[in-house]
C-alpha cells in the first residue's frame, strides 16, 4: 500500500485534483513538505492534531516534514498576499 492510499483509507483525504500523479510523486523518492500552524491561536489544540498525524505517516514512509511555528507561519502561503506578520 502506498501512502497516498493508506492516508486514504484513514480518513485523511477526502478528494484530491490528480490523486494518480501525487502517488506517483511521493513514490518517486523522499520529498520535504511542511506543515504551518497559526500563529494567532492562544495554544495548539485538538484541531491541529489531524496534520501532526499526517506529517507522522509521511515521515514513516521517508519523507521529511517542516513543522512552522509562530510568525514565520503567517507569511508562509498567506493566500491574502499580506508580506508582514499578522
Amino acid at each position: 500500500m502506498d501512502i497516498v492510499d493508506l492516508l486514504v483509507a484513514r480518513g485523511f483525504v477526502k478528494n484530491s485534483t490528480d490523486r494518480d500523479a501525487l502517488a506517483a510523486h511521493l513514490a518517486d523518492g523522499a520529498r520535504t513538505f511542511y506543515v504551518g500552524f497559526d500563529p494567532t491561536g492562544d495554544s495548539l489544540h485538538v484541531g491541529h492534531l489531524l496534520p501532526v498525524m499526517v506529517m507522522s505517516w509521511l515521515q514513516k514512509a521517508g519523507h521529511r516534514p517542516i513543522a512552522v511555528l509562530g510568525g514565520g507561519t503567517a507569511m508562509v502561503g498567506d493566500p491574502s498576499g499580506k508580506d508582514e506578520t499578522r
